[in-house]
């Protein structure tokens, strides 16, 4: 939690001026009984009107002054605190950003995005309240005991006895309860993960009938929940009534010891109410003192979850050490730029991926002896994989599910490193470029279709956001989405919905290929991205896939031996491991993993 008190300095002097605002304030209010009590002892007893019109007026000018001091430190305290929130959530999110999927595997979607919300909030709402109270209520408390003091010493002594007390329940009670507070913040993550499930699988639940049976699993988080809560809360509503009563019992030695001093003249009534007053203060106080730890309490456990997500490094630091920063632009670079290098004489082994062509020979992409083993497997998923793939040639990656033909492609751009052997771009180690120079030169499709919400147009351009409406429909053609983009209102403009929900699923794809294609990369990646096609849309595409310009080396990973058979090489994988590479009619007879495939697709 201390670190995250780096993001405060930018508002020091929000942070200084708020506690002091709060503290004149805070005098200001200590001030008030002692004019009460001139008020009874001078005013009222000599029947001076024209007293009581004075102290009224100083009392109403204390009031003024009070609130305008409590506004203006209310004023800095948000400040400082909406502000210290708002570059924390920017910070964890391009924390975030910066994860490969093993970390956000490893993480959880959930614990992010509750990380994110509910525990940046409690620690912005700890930190106003900490500017305004920390400094406030024990400065009251103590300073009305003092105030105690100058008033009547016999009498001041019932609060010298009434504040430890107060204290030992107060802090008695905040121990009990703050472990109590955390294991409701877990089990409250552990609903969220349930939630969560159950929004991103509604149609799968109500599929299967399960409605009745997640309620149940729901609800039985919920009521684990509740139980806990219900526990700390009886422990915290037991703060009130024991703090009432210390302090009532207070008040009365108070009356009781104020009725004899004032029998026997060495005290006078008015100071009796104004020390009945400062009792009152305190007990005010030391509520708000209660509220304060609780509300820090939490602030402190949903600061250091936080942190705990700040301080996971990524395995793929966005900028490689050594490596050559990417040229503005080098995103939408045509595989024949980036002259510039080899005119400096430079080999192909410092050459970044958007810098010109592969030179003649050199693999555009590489495997070399690579193996990958997810977080916490007991075993890789995949094994020796070594072949090569020349430029503009198209490869074909198949395999059962489970195979690993996903995790393969994932390799190229770096969502996962290998954990064994290298992977090569144009003859250099992928871990040694700038992600976002590697990355420029790839563009990708996953298996499942995602779209953003905006227009067509917005969604088209993120892998080119200068493309011009010539270059879009060009994309949207090879993808065989033209049509689709035609038939809407708006054309390029119309309206795309959160996460694409006004288009079919083959509609989606097709958008998300174009999308891919608008960059005009040097390495595309479909990765079962044709699913949802049927056969003839998924003929064309491939079609107009082979008959593209440029240079571009493609990556088909699909189930259907239809999508591949037409590739210039098929990788056929099986349990992680490479059994055959070739062309379709090699493979049909030189292997049996993929010549299964095909005759289990193609019988009858």
């Amino acid at each position: 939690m201390g670190k995250l008190l780096a993001y405060l300095k930018e508002y020091k002097k929000e942070c200084v001026l708020a506690p002091l605002f709060k503290m004149l304030e805070a005098s200001f209010e200590l001030a008030v009984p002692l004019v009460v009590s001139a008020m009874i002892d001078v005013g009222i007893a000599q029947k001076d009107g024209g007293y009581l019109l004075r102290m009224g007026l100083l009392m109403t000018l204390l009031g003024v002054v009070g609130l305008a001091s409590a506004v203006t430190a209310q004023y800095y305290a948000a400040k400082a605190s909406v502000g210290f929130g708002t570059k924390l959530r920017h910070q964890l999110f391009a924390h975030i950003q910066s994860y490969s999927f093993s970390e956000l595997d490893k993480v959880g979607t959930a614990t992010l995005i509750t990380r994110m919300t509910s525990d940046i909030n409690q620690v912005q709402s700890g930190a106003n309240l900490t500017l305004r109270l920390l400094l406030r209520s024990p400065f009251i408390v103590f300073g009305a005991m003092v105030m105690a003091f100058t008033v009547d010493r016999k009498a001041a002594l019932v609060f010298a006895v009434a504040i430890p007390l107060l204290f030992a329940v107060v802090f008695g009670v905040m121990a009990a309860s703050i472990p109590l507070y955390r294991k409701t913040q877990e089990r409250l993550d552990a609903a969220l993960v349930i939630v969560r499930e159950n929004l991103a699988g509604a149609r799968v639940i109500r599929a299967f009938h399960k409605e009745e049976e997640e309620k149940g699993r729901f609800g039985e988080k919920l009521e684990g929940l509740a139980a806990l809560q219900i526990r700390v809360g009886k422990i915290s509503a037991a703060l009130n009534p024991l703090t009432y009563v210390i302090i009532n019992m207070a008040t009365v030695a108070l009356l009781y010891i104020g009725a004899v001093r004032v029998e026997i003249g060495a005290l006078a009534q008015g100071e009796v109410v104004a020390l009945v007053n400062y009792m009152s203060q305190i007990l005010v106080e030391l509520i708000k003192l209660a509220n304060l730890i609780v509300t820090v309490t939490k602030a402190v456990a949903c600061g250091n979850r936080v942190q705990a997500v700040l301080e996971i490094e990524s395995g793929m630091p966005k900028e490689t050490a050594g490596a050559k920063a990417p040229d503005e632009g080098s995103n939408t670079k045509e595989p024949g730029e980036g002259s510039a290098a080899k005119a400096s004489g430079e080999g192909n082994d410092t050459e970044a991926p958007g810098e010109g062509s592969a030179a003649e020979g050199v693999p555009m992409v590489q495997f070399s002896k690579v193996g990958l083993t997810y977080p916490g497997a007991g075993a890789e998923s995949l094994s020796d994989v070594d072949f090569a793939v020349m430029e503009g040639e198209t490869v074909g990656v198949i395999g059962g599910t489970g195979s690993g033909k996903t995790s393969l492609v994932h390799l190229i751009p770096r969502f996962y490193d290998a954990t064994r052997g290298k992977v090569l771009v144009k003859g250099k180690d992928v871990r040694e470029y700038p992600l976002e120079e590697l990355r420029g030169c790839v563009g990708i499709v996953m298996q499942k279709a995602v779209l953003f919400q905006g227009t067509i147009r917005e969604n088209l351009c993120w892998g080119k956001p200068d493309a011009t409406d010539a270059e879009l429909w060009e994309a949207l053609e090879i993808a065989q989405a033209r049509d689709v983009v035609e038939a809407k209102e708006g054309k390029l403009d119309a309206p795309v919905e959160q996460g694409g929900k006004n288009f079919s699923g083959g509609q989606r794809q097709r958008l998300t290929i174009a999308r891919a294609l608008a960059r005009k990369p040097q390495i595309l990646i479909l990765d079962d991205s044709a699913s949802a096609l049927d056969y003839a849309t998924d003929a064309r595409l491939r079609r107009a896939i082979r008959e593209m310009g440029g240079r571009t080396t493609v990556f088909l990973v699909s189930q259907r031996a239809s999508t591949v058979r037409h590739a210039d090489k098929i990788v056929v994988l099986d349990d992680g491991k490479v059994v055959g590479i070739g062309k379709h009619e090699e493979l049909l007879s030189s292997c049996g993993t993929y010549r299964e495939i095909y005759e289990s697709q193609t019988e009858g």
